[in-house]
């Protein structure tokens, strides 16, 4: 008896042991800058894209950089907020299907992510975010209504906060959370993950609060965000929305949806933004 008493008493231990770093650590868990690595890898350049490295600082005095990759004649500028791990060398293949699309693509490195300065917490990406549009509208010399807002994954948290607070031309959010607490209930259904959360980042509440036309791309094949929460996003936000289903993982699936995915982003820009180059040409 005494022994099972004991075992008891250890998997206890080890239980409240991990709810303790779970709880104390949840940053390091969600902030990955490490994953891929903070160096650049690459650039626009080795596509053969024309770029302007972008150094911006956030209204708290951090120093961001990113990479303007301009388009001739752009249909809009597409303000890129990416995921939680790695940096923008890593996003060199959604640039290029970007580009194709006639967009002219803005993105940034979180505060520490890639070269950007400090360290990443809610508040800072939402900071990031602002300082990103701020220099699209005042140094770009971009109106509103030719901004597109693009978030994947954690980046779709973000893009759907700034949403909120400034007036885009439209909203793409990919493979999103419907907040933290939610999604660490599903990766964690064995612990109370959802009152431990101290990360809000509420994609479902956020969306709610946008005016701009969003489109949801979400696949079914999804192994780190389920598809539920795509649909769940889609659902909470306000018309006009579409919901764009696609298949393969969540850090592959726009590759291997190939001209599901293009098709399906070009058919919702096409009819979001009025100024679309391929209106003008009809």
């Amino acid at each position: 008896m005494m022994t099972i008493l004991r075992v008891l008493a250890v998997i206890g231990l080890v239980y409240i042991a991990f709810v303790t770093l779970l709880y104390v650590f949840q940053e390091r868990l969600l902030y990955l800058p490490h994953i891929g690595g903070r160096d650049i890898v690459t650039t626009p350049a080795a596509a053969g894209l024309d770029y302007e490295e972008v150094n911006l600082r956030a209204q708290d005095g951090v120093a961001l950089h990113g990479w303007y990759v301009p388009v001739t004649d752009p249909r809009a500028t597409l303000l890129f907020f990416h995921g939680n791990a790695g940096n923008i060398s890593h996003r060199m293949d959604s640039i290029e299907i970007f580009h194709r699309l006639g967009l002219s693509v803005l993105i940034i490195d979180y505060r520490g992510y890639g070269q950007s300065e400090g360290s990443p917490s809610e508040s800072g990406t939402e900071k990031d975010a602002r300082a990103a549009w701020r220099w699209l509208i005042e140094e770009a010399g971009q109106a509103p209504t030719d901004i597109v807002l693009f978030g994947r994954s954690l980046g779709a948290a973000v893009a759907a906060e700034l949403a909120g607070e400034v007036d885009p031309a439209a909203v793409i959010l990919e493979s999103p959370f419907r907040s933290v607490p939610a999604i660490a209930g599903d990766v964690y259904p064995f612990i109370p993950a959802r009152q431990l959360a101290r990360l809000a980042y509420n994609t479902e509440q956020a969306v709610r609060h946008v005016d701009a036309p969003i489109l949801v791309i979400h696949s079914r094949d999804d192994e780190i965000i389920p598809f539920s929460h795509g649909l769940a996003v889609h659902d909470a936000a306000e018309a006009p929305k579409q919901m764009l289903p696609i298949r393969g993982g969540h850090n592959t699936g726009f590759l291997e949806s190939g001209e599901i995915y293009t098709q399906g982003i070009d058919e919702f820009l096409h009819g979001a933004i009025p100024s679309d180059l391929s209106d003008e040409s009809e």
